[in-house]
């Protein structure tokens, strides 16, 4: 038994799904724009509230831990062009807009490991550029401390080890690796700097 599917009806097909493609591409390409907008207003926003003086930058470092969300510092590296600013936690929402101080890891400032992670995509692109003896610099309420990279390298993202402290201030980025990989990348690239003082 033959089915006969006229020309017309083919033709009316394939242009229907052409137009579904086409509105599908431009609703991906409005989403990503939407997102990088966001998080470029949302970095803005926050650089100028960090940057007006604050009386509790003369305090000196309290124990206590932020809470999600609430803003811990900027982080800089001068050679790559980046300056991001970092808030508490590293929940998708906060990964999307900033790059995130890890929970359990150590304050800036503070003997310890001091955890920031943050998007291959957006935020920490960059660090694919990084090289030892690279200047990271992270400024809080309570004071700007300098870092000297000493080392990067991949790791599994169950490689928790990379964020236990040694007794010396150090600082870990924490970014997934590889950079232009699409979908949920299968490592982590790690940046370990040790603070100068």
């Amino acid at each position: 038994m033959k089915v006969a599917v006229s020309q017309q009806s083919v033709k009316r097909l394939l242009q229907w799904s052409q137009i579904a493609l086409l509105a599908g591409a431009a609703g991906m390409l409005g989403y990503c724009a939407f997102m990088l907008t966001d998080t470029w207003i949302y970095q803005k926003q926050e650089s100028r509230i960090f940057d007006v003086p604050h009386p509790r930058l003369a305090a000196p470092l309290s124990p206590t831990v932020p809470i999600t969300g609430e803003l811990v510092g900027r982080i800089e590296i001068p050679r790559l062009g980046v300056s991001v600013i970092v808030v508490e936690g590293t929940d998708e929402a906060t990964l999307r807009r900033a790059a995130g101080h890890i929970e359990g890891t150590q304050l800036p400032g503070l003997s310890g490991n001091v955890g920031i992670a943050g998007h291959r995509d957006t935020l920490f692109r960059p660090l694919r550029n990084i090289r030892q003896d690279d200047v990271i610099t992270v400024t809080t309420l309570q004071g700007q401390y300098r870092y000297r990279v000493l080392s990067t390298k991949v790791v599994s993202p169950y490689d928790v080890a990379v964020l236990n402290p040694d007794g010396h201030e150090i600082l870990t980025l924490v970014t997934c690796y590889p950079f232009y990989f699409i979908g949920p990348a299968p490592d982590r690239f790690i940046v370990r700097a040790a603070r100068v003082l």
